[in-house]
């Protein structure tokens, strides 16, 4: 079931749409996906060339897709690289974590699982995503980021070009803005990260980037418990689909082995959603399923309860005080 709602607020109003499995019963605690598209397309384009309500339909999980306005920006971009648009007060994240209290809120409709809300985006959906989830990292489980950028990766619309061709300046000090971001609901934040080798749009250095980015962040948030190395993932996993690409992941863990953060090089895609559909825009139908690897990583990440937050600094107090247990 697709429906349309418009949010509005003293800033301004957003259209979105709101997909619902058939199946889908009210009371029942599902995850909720947002989906950020890229510039020029919109909501009903970017959901048809995901193939992203498919895989709600299988799952039983709900997918919103907030749609930006050519009165905003006259390619329908998400602005990402306005540097208004880096904070929680920020309009454009803020609308897009509204939409989903909105959604949460809305008891008549739909049931939403707190800890398992999740957000992708493509290409400036992309770098929105990432914005969106170093802002509310209160809201959001997990981010998922595809041909995209890191935090921050502009401040100006000429800057913004110069990135999309050459990448960011210094990922590290992005990653530490985007902890500050978070304030004192800072906490690691597992990503996805894809892009395709022979992207001319956004290049594929931002992906290493914003996986970079996210390592750096992650690294200042979890205090300790998550030590990574660009250069070292923890597992390299190389395959191909049957008939098409070949494609990489690239994961790394934290201290407890569980994965933190992934990234798929896609070998000879451009700049397209991988194993899209042909029904929407910029999608490579010879590609792995991104939508199918974002929800399959989004479910393994559900956001941590204060309940094993409080747990988890415990147990770190206990080994300041007194040291590691012995051998």
């Amino acid at each position: 079931m697709w429906q349309q709602f418009t949010y509005t607020d003293t800033t301004g109003s957003r259209p979105y749409a709101v997909y619902t499995p058939m199946k889908y019963q009210v009371g029942e605690a599902v995850p909720l996906i947002v989906m950020l598209h890229g510039c020029t397309q919109t909501a009903a384009d970017f959901a048809a060339g995901t193939r992203m309500n498919q895989i709600a339909d299988q799952f039983n999980a709900i997918v919103v897709y907030p749609q930006q306005t050519n009165e905003c920006n006259h390619n329908c971009c998400w602005n990402w690289f306005q540097a208004t648009q880096h904070s929680r007060t920020s309009q454009e994240p803020a609308h897009i974590a509204n939409i989903v209290k909105t959604i949460q809120q809305d008891s008549a409709n739909w049931t939403i699982d707190a800890d398992r809300i999740y957000i992708a985006g493509f290409s400036a959906g992309g770098a929105m995503a990432s914005i969106v989830g170093a802002c509310y990292p209160d809201i959001f489980a997990a981010i998922g980021i595809h041909s995209g950028m890191p935090y921050r990766a502009a401040t100006s619309l000429s800057g913004s070009l110069r990135a999309m061709r050459q990448g960011s300046t210094d990922p590290q000090e992005q990653g530490r803005r985007a902890y500050e971001a978070m304030g004192s609901l800072a906490r690691p934040m597992p990503t996805i990260v894809l892009h395709g080798s022979r992207d001319y749009v956004v290049a594929p250095i931002n992906s290493e980037h914003a996986t970079q980015q996210w390592m750096q962040t992650n690294m200042l948030a979890a205090q300790g418990h998550y030590q990574a190395d660009f250069a070292l993932p923890t597992k390299t996993m190389q395959n191909k689909v049957p008939g098409g690409r070949n494609y990489t992941i690239y994961t790394w863990t934290d201290s407890e082995g569980h994965d933190m953060q992934e990234y798929w090089k896609i070998d000879g895609m451009r700049h397209a959603w991988s194993g899209g559909s042909n029904a929407g825009s910029y999608t490579d139908t010879q590609g792995p399923d991104a939508s199918l690897a974002m929800y399959t990583f989004f479910v393994r990440h559900p956001r941590p309860t204060p309940e094993k937050e409080h747990k988890h600094t415990f147990w770190d107090t206990l080994r300041q005080v007194f040291g590691p247990p012995p051998r």
